[in-house]
C-alpha cells in the first residue's frame, strides 16, 4: 500500500484529502504545520509527500528546500493557491515534482499523484502485483485475470491487493479486519465472509482454476492450495 505524508494546515481540506486517498488505497499520515511535517518526513518512511506552501509556521518552500538538501528523494507534489508562473518556477526549482493550483479537483490530484509515483525511481513498493494469470495494478486500480478485467468494488479491490501481497500465505480474518476494514474482527466477520465469496466468484467467473482458498479455522490464502 503506497504511503503518503500530507502537510496541509486547512483542516477541512486535510480531512477530505485523507479520506479520499485512503479510499483509493493509500496509507496517509498528516501534519498541519511545517515543523510537524518535517518531523514526519524525517521519522516515517513514505512514498510521496503532498505539501502546502502557506503554512502557519513558515513557507513550505523552505521545508521543501531543507528536505531536498538533506537528500530526501521521494516525490513531492506541491498544492498551493499561489498561481503565478514565478511561483511555479520557484516551486519546481526547489525540488517539487509537480505543482497543483488550489482549488483543484480530487481526480486531478489523484492522477498527478499516481503519475509522479510511476515516474519515481525511488519508489519502494510494487505497483504491479502478479500471481499466475492474475495481475493487480495498485496505482491504476485495475485487476485482470487471464486478460479479463475484474469488476471489483472498492473494498474487494483492497482485499485482493492485500491477499496478493501475501500470496501463498494464510491471511487471518483478524488481519483483513485490521488492515483492510480498519476495524475489529468481531464486527466484520460476516461481512468479510460475504466479500470473500463474491471475490472468489469473480476470480473464477470464466472457469479459471481456483486460487482463493479458505483455510478452516485460520483464514484465507490466495495462491497455491494449502
Amino acid at each position: 500500500m503506497p504511503r503518503l505524508i500530507i502537510v496541509e494546515d486547512q483542516v477541512s481540506l486535510l480531512k477530505s484529502l485523507k479520506k479520499g486517498l485512503e479510499e483509493e488505497g493509500f496509507e496517509v499520515l498528516t501534519a498541519t504545520s511545517g515543523n510537524a511535517g518535517y518531523q514526519l518526513i524525517q521519522q516515517e518512511p513514505a512514498d510521496a509527500v503532498l505539501l502546502d506552501l502557506m503554512l502557519p509556521d513558515g513557507d513550505g518552500i523552505g521545508l521543501l528546500q531543507r528536505v531536498r538538501e538533506e537528500d530526501f528523494q521521494k516525490p513531492v507534489l506541491v498544492m498551493t493557491a499561489r498561481d503565478s508562473i514565478e511561483d511555479r518556477v520557484i516551486g519546481l526549482n526547489s525540488g517539487a515534482d509537480d505543482y497543483l493550483i488550489k482549488p483543484f479537483a480530487f481526480s486531478e490530484l489523484l492522477a498527478r499523484l499516481r503519475a509522479i509515483l510511476r515516474r519515481s525511481p525511488t519508489s519502494n513498493f510494487d505497483t504491479r502485483l502478479v500471481y499466475d494469470d492474475l495481475i493487480v495494478d495498485s496505482l491504476s486500480r485495475v485487476a485482470t485475470r487471464n486478460g479479463r478485467e475484474l469488476k471489483l468494488t472498492h473494498r474487494q479491490f483492497e482485499m485482493l491487493e492485500y491477499l496478493i501481497r501475501n500470496k501463498n500465505h494464510v491471511v487471518s480474518r483478524d488481519a483483513l479486519a485490521r488492515d483492510v476494514w480498519k476495524a475489529a474482527t468481531a464486527t466484520w466477520t460476516n461481512v468479510i465472509e460475504v466479500q470473500i465469496n463474491q471475490l472468489r466468484k469473480k476470480l473464477g467467473a470464466d472457469g479459471s482454476v481456483p486460487i482463493l482458498h479458505t483455510v478452516r479455522g485460520e483464514g484465507y490464502q490466495l495462491g497455491e492450495e494449502p
